[in-house]
């Protein structure tokens, strides 16, 4: 049979040269050639070819929370006042007008009033228009201090005072040298003998001080 089939035709390996198997391998390697450079210029196109551009989500600044304070810090001090404090004086409330100050001579004693030869027989007594009324020292008043202070006065022979001492105190030592500085500066009639000659004597003057 196999003489036959071979004088039946030439088959087409009988055609090809004696480098048939190089022909072959050098078509194999021209195609794994073509498929290579393909495939490299595809893959070139999807690198170079800007896809469209994803959205880049932007950071978020945080702040940075506070330190916590320890318990021995102090605390943050307040900002100072924009403007300088200011002291608001109030005016004091008006002190009450306090009432005239009496001032009445006592009458002399028995033993004044008896006639002893070489004194007086009529005691000294304040001149109306020369004894003006003691002013109220203002503190006593702002404090409301009142009081009846009793005066020894001593008058010479011209009617003026030389000596006073406070036989009764009316208990504020302002209220006491008020009356004191106000009878200085009193005159006084002086006070008469049996004959009607002025001769120095003494008389008690209570200075009253109230308010109405």
């Amino acid at each position: 049979m196999a003489t036959s089939s071979r004088s039946a035709g030439p088959g087409l390996l009988d055609y090809l040269p004696q480098g048939r198997w190089l022909l072959v391998g050098a078509a194999f390697l021209l195609g794994w050639l073509l498929f290579a450079l393909v495939w490299l210029a595809g893959r070139g196109d999807d690198t170079t070819t800007p896809g469209p551009a994803k959205p880049v989500a932007e950071p978020v600044a945080f702040e940075p929370l506070p330190r916590p304070m320890a318990a021995g810090d102090a605390a943050t001090p307040l900002p100072a006042p924009t403007e300088e404090a200011r002291v608001v004086e109030q005016a004091p409330a008006p002190a009450p007008a306090p009432a005239p100050v009496e001032t009445t001579p006592l009458p002399p004693s028995i033993d004044e009033a008896a006639p002893v030869a070489g004194q007086a027989m009529q005691a000294p007594s304040p001149l109306p228009e020369q004894s003006p009324s003691p002013r109220y020292p203002l503190d006593a008043l702002r404090r409301g201090e009142t009081g009846t202070v009793i005066l020894q006065v001593q008058v010479d022979a011209q009617g003026q005072p030389v000596s006073i001492d406070v036989s009764q105190r009316s208990g504020s030592r302002d209220l006491d040298r008020a009356a004191v500085e106000a009878v200085s500066r009193w005159r006084f009639s002086p006070a008469l003998d049996a004959a009607g000659n002025a001769v120095p004597g003494g008389l008690s003057v209570p200075v009253d001080f109230k308010l109405e």
